[in-house]
């Protein structure tokens, strides 16, 4: 399996498209506030757990036995994810890898700015088919906001893994998050080359939460999520449909082929209370 694997953890794209979709259908009284905010908080969730694995992914040991073993990413990926303010440490005898970002403020090449510790234990080979990574934050921080919770990844083999989240939080200034989640990523394509330009994945699972107004949501891809990394894709999903449920509103179907033909647009359609509209996606 190619090391730029860890780049398969775009599943924070989801939520950005919910958000943004959701977003333009505000004015509408069959999108109202309480989906908006859950979809906003859904998408900073699967943001920040993409995030903090594609930082231990990219700094973890290429052999967990050895403490002077390399970074399992090659070093050009490695320099772009860390952007020169997060350090790294690893010590064998636990297998314990500790990212520590600059307390003045770490920018990542996603804009956000970080402080605090990533800290993972592996239990085997890193990616090894039955082994496992337990994650977890100390002093964590986002953008000023404070974030907690254990993800913990689980390598099932040939291209395959899961990632499961339980008591993970965001406190923010308007109130505080929470979440669990369970998604299983599928590598598709591109497995023989080094590339990632040929790379395809199906993502499949669910999540629940409350947002930061107090009212508790669902969502849960319905049919497998398509990701392609060809040029000009690599932010959007050609197929796949998700579900949005809140306390408060009516449930809510996000469709990313709405033409049934996969193209690389952003182009979706939403349905709520059987009516349907097409939105493009930021």
């Amino acid at each position: 399996m190619k090391r730029s694997f860890y780049r398969s953890l775009l599943l924070s794209a989801l939520g950005t498209s919910l958000l943004t979709g959701l977003a333009s259908c505000n004015k509408d009284k069959d999108f109202g506030p309480d989906s908006t905010y859950s979809a906003e908080d859904n998408s900073d969730a699967e943001g920040a757990d993409a995030a903090t694995y594609e930082y231990v992914d990219a700094n973890a040991p290429e052999d967990v036995n050895r403490g002077t073993s390399g970074t399992y990413a090659p070093a050009a990926d490695l320099a772009a994810i860390g952007s020169g303010c997060a350090t790294r440490s690893y010590d064998a005898a636990t297998r314990t890898l500790t990212i520590t970002f600059d307390p003045n403020g770490c920018t990542g090449r996603d804009g956000r700015v970080r402080r605090g510790q990533i800290v993972a234990v592996f239990s085997g080979q890193h990616r090894q088919a039955g082994s496992s990574v337990v994650i977890s934050l100390v002093n964590y921080s986002v953008n000023g906001n404070a974030h907690a919770g254990t993800r913990t990844i689980t390598y099932l083999g040939n291209g395959t893994y899961t990632l499961d989240v339980q008591a993970a939080s965001v406190t923010t200034a308007q109130g505080v998050f929470t979440w669990a989640s369970q998604r299983t990523y599928t590598q598709t394509a591109g497995q023989g080359t080094r590339t990632i330009l040929d790379d395809e994945y199906s993502v499949t699972g669910s999540a629940s939460g409350t947002n930061r107004k107090g009212v508790s949501f669902t969502a849960t891809i319905q049919q497998p999520l398509k990701k392609v990394f060809q040029r000009g894709c690599a932010r959007l999903f050609v197929s796949g449909t998700v579900e949005i449920n809140t306390s408060k509103e009516k449930t809510l179907l996000l469709n990313y082929d709405p033409t049934g033909t996969e193209a690389c647009d952003n182009i979706v359609s939403v349905t709520v209370n059987g009516r349907t509209r097409t939105i493009r996606i930021r």
